[in-house]
C-alpha cells in the first residue's frame, strides 16, 4: 500500500496533465482571479503556460556558491542548539538535574506555550520593520548574544541544596528566556528564503545548503557532547555545562557571517518584491492567522511539516532512553551521529532527486522507506548492535527528506499568497511554520516524558550506572521507538499525496506575478508621463 501510494505521488508529480494537475492550475487561475476581483484590477492576461519567452524573461537570478554557504551558516547555531535540546534535555533534567520525568516534560510545553505567542508575533513585526540593515538582519543582530547566552545557562545545575520545586522554577525561566531569543534569530533567517530567490529548484538547493549546516551543527554538538563526556566522565554536572557554554559561543558566530554574506541580496530581494507600506500591513494578528488557514496548500505544508517533524523529535528523545535502558549500550551519542552523520550528504542527493521527480515524488520516496526502518526499531534485541547501527545509517535519507521537502515548499505557498492578496508575508507564514516545529519538540518530549511517568521510569543517580527498568518502561521505550514515529510519518505521506502545488502550477503562479508586476510598473510610468 505505502509503494502504491508512493508510485502514485511520483507519477502526479512528473506528469502534470493529470486530473490532479488540471485542477491545480485552475486553482490557481481561481486565485489570481479572485484578486483582480478583490483589487478592482482589469485587463486579465491570458493564462501563460508554456512560453518560453515568458519563462526566459522571469527567469529568476541564480546565487552564487559563496551566498549559498553563508545563507547556510545561518542555521548552524540554532541546529546546534535544537539538536542538543532535543536529544539531550530531558536526560539531562531527569538524572543530572534531579527532576522527575513528568515535571521536566512540563517545563517545554510550558515553554511552547510562550512560543505560541511570540513566533507569531516575531514574523509579524519582523514583516514591518525598517532599518538599514533590512527587515530581516536586524532581528539576528540584536538577538545572537543573548541567544548564546541563555543556551549555556540552559545547562547550569543550582546547589544541591535546592529544592525540586525551585528547581523547576530556574529551568521554566530560562527556558522561556531561551526559546524566545532562538525564534528572534531563527524565524526572521528562514524567512529571508524568498527574498534570495525566486525559482523553484534553487530554493530547493538553498534549503539544502541550509539544512546541511543545521545538520553539521547538530552533529557538532554530538561529537562535542561525546568529548566532554570522555574529559569530564565523573561530575556530570560541569560535563553538561561546558558543553552548554562552548555550544553557546559557538552558535553566535555563524549568525554574523550569514548576516555579511547574504546583505546585498536580501537587500535586492526586498526590493524587487516591491515590498511597501499599505492597508494590509495593518492586519492583526488573527486577521493574519485567518489568512493562513484559507490558503490551503499551506495547510497541507504545515500539515506536512508537523507529522514528519514529530516523528523526528519522538525519535531523538527516546533514543537515549532505547540505547541505554533497551539495547544495553553506554552511550546514545555515536547511534545519533550515525544518522545524522549520513544525512548530510543526502541532502544534496534529495535536492537532484526533487529536480527529477519533484517535492512530492521525492517526500514518497523517503517516507517509505523512513516508515520501513522506523517500524523495524520495535522489533530490535539486546545484543543486535550492528543491525542498529545499519538501521541508524540507513533511517538518514528519510530524515534528509523530512528535512528539505517541507521548507522548500514554504516559499511557493507564500507567492500562492501574495498571487491572491497582493501582498508579502513570509514573516507570518514562517513563524507559524518555526511555531510548529516547536510544538513538535515539545510534544515529543512530553509525550516522552509523561508515557516514562506512567509506565514507572527509574530516574538514574548522577555518577552511577542506570537502573533496571521495570517491563512496563521497557515496553512504552520500544513503542516510542517504533509504531508513535511511524503513525506520523504514514499520515504525512497521506498528506503529501493530495498537495496541489507541482513545479508546473508553481511556474504559472510565478507568471502571473511577473505579469501583474510589469502591469504595475506601465501604469506607473503612465502616471508619471
Amino acid at each position: 500500500m505505502l509503494n502504491a501510494i508512493a508510485n502514485r505521488v511520483i507519477h502526479n508529480d512528473k506528469h502534470h496533465t493529470t486530473r490532479n494537475g488540471l485542477l491545480d492550475r485552475d486553482f490557481a487561475q481561481n486565485e489570481h482571479k479572485s484578486w483582480k476581483i478583490k483589487n478592482n484590477v482589469c485587463g486579465e492576461p491570458k493564462f501563460m503556460t508554456s512560453s518560453p519567452r515568458s519563462s526566459e524573461a522571469i527567469a529568476p537570478k541564480r546565487l552564487n556558491f559563496l551566498t549559498k554557504l553563508a545563507f547556510g551558516a545561518g542555521d548552524m547555531g540554532t541546529g546546534m542548539t535544537a539538536n542538543l535540546v532535543a536529544f539531550s534535555f530531558l536526560a539531562f533534567l531527569t538524572n543530572v538535574a534531579g527532576l522527575s520525568p513528568g515535571k521536566a516534560s512540563l517545563i517545554l510545553v510550558i515553554g511552547k506555550i510562550w512560543d505560541a505567542i511570540n513566533d507569531p508575533l516575531v514574523g509579524f513585526l519582523s514583516d514591518r520593520t525598517r532599518s538599514r540593515w533590512g527587515r530581516r538582519h536586524i532581528w539576528m543582530l540584536m538577538g545572537s548574544i543573548p541567544f548564546g547566552i541563555s543556551f549555556g545557562l540552559l545547562w547550569f545545575v543550582p546547589g544541591s541544596g535546592i529544592s525540586e520545586n525551585l528547581k523547576f522554577a530556574y529551568y521554566l525561566v530560562v527556558s522561556i528566556i531561551f526559546f524566545t531569543t532562538y525564534t528572534t534569530v531563527n524565524l526572521p533567517y528562514a524567512a529571508m528564503t524568498p527574498e534570495l530567490t525566486q525559482d523553484y529548484d534553487e530554493r530547493t538547493t538553498l534549503n539544502s545548503f541550509r539544512l546541511a549546516f543545521s545538520l553539521t551543527g547538530a552533529i557538532l554538538g554530538l561529537v562535542l557532547g561525546a568529548v566532554m563526556a570522555q574529559l569530564i566522565p565523573d561530575d556530570p554536572r560541569q560535563q553538561f555545562f561546558v558543553l552548554g557554554v562552548t555550544c553557546g559561543v559557538i552558535s553566535i558566530l555563524p549568525l554574523y557571517l550569514c548576516i555579511w554574506g547574504t546583505r546585498s541580496h536580501v537587500k535586492t530581494g526586498e526590493a524587487a518584491l516591491q515590498i511597501e507600506d499599505d492597508s494590509d500591513a495593518n492586519l492583526t494578528v488573527k486577521q493574519q492567522f485567518k489568512i493562513l488557514l484559507n490558503n490551503r496548500p499551506y495547510l497541507f505544508v504545515i500539515g506536512i511539516y508537523l507529522t514528519s517533524w514529530l516523528a523526528l523529535q519522538i525519535t531523538a528523545t527516546i533514543i537515549p532512553f532505547f540505547v541505554v535502558n533497551w539495547m544495553q549500550l553506554d552511550s546514545f551519542f555515536l547511534v545519533a551521529l550515525a544518522v545524522q552523520g549520513a544525512a548530510i550528504p543526502l541532502l544534496f542527493v534529495c535536492s537532484a532527486i526533487s529536480q527529477k521527480l519533484g517535492k512530492r515524488g521525492l517526500y514518497g520516496l523517503g517516507m517509505v522507506a523512513w516508515i520501513l526502518i522506523q517500524s523495524s526499531l520495535f522489533f530490535l534485541q539486546p545484543g543486535q548492535t550492528t543491525l542498529l547501527y545499519a538501521l541508524a545509517l540507513a533511517a538518514s535519507f528519510g530524515v534528509a527528506t523530512a528535512y528539505v521537502v517541507p521548507w522548500s515548499m514554504l516559499p511557493d505557498v507564500i507567492e500562492l499568497d501574495e498571487l491572491r492578496t497582493g501582498q508579502r508575508r513570509e514573516g507570518v507564514f514562517y513563524s507559524f511554520m518555526t511555531l510548529l516545529q516547536k510544538l513538535g519538540l515539545a510534544l515529543g518530549i512530553f509525550l516522552v516524558g509523561q508515557a516514562l511517568e506512567f509506565a514507572g521510569f527509574v530516574s538514574a543517580t548522577p555518577g552511577e550506572a542506570p537502573p533496571p527498568q521495570p517491563e512496563s518502561a521497557l515496553l512504552a521505550i520500544r513503542i516510542a521507538i517504533g509504531p508513535l514515529p511511524t503513525i506520523c510519518l504514514i499520515i504525512g505521506l497521506v498528506l503529501v499525496y493530495f498537495y496541489p502545488l507541482t513545479r508546473h502550477v508553481h511556474a504559472d503562479i510565478l507568471l502571473k506575478l511577473n505579469e501583474r508586476k510589469r502591469q504595475a510598473a506601465l501604469d506607473k510610468e503612465q502616471e508619471a508621463n
